[in-house]
């Protein structure tokens, strides 16, 4: 078999907050060259990524045979991340398939895919585990391992997937976002005792970075990342001794969520914000996150942690260890810690949502 080792990367979904640090540890010694595919090259992460060195962008849609065919060319690996929030789950199953399908042709070598597991499979095809933002990706996923079996030679795979991020907690507009009650960071979530396998944005760039350095042992493999599996009574108790005030998980029904939750203002709007409301395949933000929620509550993933310490042994194990590095960086850099950061007041959003198809 041919060497899948590689040394120019096209990333797509390079400006949000997953890809950034992916492009990031790629560059960070000038082993790999890196073109970001991007709506706005003159977007302010976009200019970020430039300034990485070793980083050209590329202006584009994803939603463009050409363009896809202009980012590969004269690459030899790919990392995809396709945000199913903005096209909705059926478009990003379909340019996710044929954003394989092309990169084959373009003669890409080692492919990465940002997934996430395919809840709906994983809960024994129980509808109530239905989230089309993770069943979308997790169903290409399981679709890009099996036709590796027979192209693994030509192209190998991977599939890099990732749960919700710790950063989620503490931001305004995610569905577990906090409230200051009287004084006490609270999470009202629907969660029981459910385990949540949270994800770390900061160490997404080694796990990436591994996988193309060790394309022989990462084909085929889906590499399924996580934190550690967090209980959310630990996850209040763990910013409270980071930052010494006060804090409460309180289980709420499915119900109460959706009346008066963090989500529950958006409710009825598509799941994504490009999808096509009256397709009958759109999911509406409360379907999507009733299947979310479920899926959590019913602890349906399963991690290797003894992998994840393989390939990273300084890798971020905990809740309370997250929250630490935080508030340490953010006061630091001369800004305000955690607890100012979740006060209502100074609330910003993680996730930026934009309009891809053109009226």
């Amino acid at each position: 078999m041919a060497s899948q080792h590689v040394s120019k990367v096209f990333v797509i979904g390079g400006t949000g907050v997953q890809g950034f640090p992916i492009v990031k540890a790629l560059v960070s010694d000038k082993k790999y060259q890196v073109r970001v595919l991007t709506r706005d090259a003159t977007s302010d992460r976009a200019k970020e990524l430039l300034a990485l060195g070793n980083v050209e962008l590329l202006q584009g849609a994803l939603t463009s045979e050409e363009t896809l065919r202009n980012g590969f060319r004269g690459y030899d690996g790919a990392f995809v991340n396709i945000d199913g929030f903005n096209t909705g789950e059926k478009a990003e199953m379909f340019w996710a398939i044929r954003t394989y399908e092309i990169a084959i042709e373009e003669g890409i070598k080692f492919f990465v895919y940002g997934s996430i597991p395919y809840a709906l499979k994983q809960g024994g095809y129980d509808s109530k585990f239905n989230a089309g933002h993770m069943n979308g990706k997790g169903r290409i996923g399981q679709w890009i391992l099996s036709q590796n079996v027979d192209n693994k030679e030509r192209m190998g795979a991977s599939l890099f997937t990732i749960g919700p991020y710790m950063d989620m907690t503490v931001h305004f507009g995610t569905p577990m976002a906090p409230s200051v009650e009287d004084g006490v960071v609270t999470w009202r979530v629907p969660l029981g005792d459910g385990l949540v396998p949270m994800g770390c944005l900061e160490d997404c760039g080694h796990y990436v970075r591994w996988q193309f350095d060790n394309p022989e042992r990462a084909n085929g493999m889906d590499l399924i990342t996580a934190i550690a599996p967090t209980g959310f009574n630990e996850l209040a108790s763990a910013f409270a001794r980071v930052t010494g005030h006060q804090a409460q998980y309180i289980d709420v029904s499915l119900d109460e969520y959706w009346e008066n939750g963090a989500m529950s203002r958006i409710a009825h709007l598509p799941a994504g914000v490009d999808a096509e409301p009256n397709d009958p395949s759109t999911m509406t933000v409360k379907q999507n996150f009733t299947g979310f929620w479920n899926a959590f509550k019913h602890n349906l993933w399963k991690v290797d942690y003894d992998l994840l310490d393989d390939i990273h042994p300084n890798r971020v194990k905990s809740a309370e260890e997250w929250f630490r590095l935080q508030d340490k960086a953010k006061q630091a850099s001369g800004g305000q810690g955690l607890w100012e950061m979740v006060q209502p007041e100074n609330a910003t959003p993680l996730f930026k949502r934009v309009r891809i198809r053109k009226n």
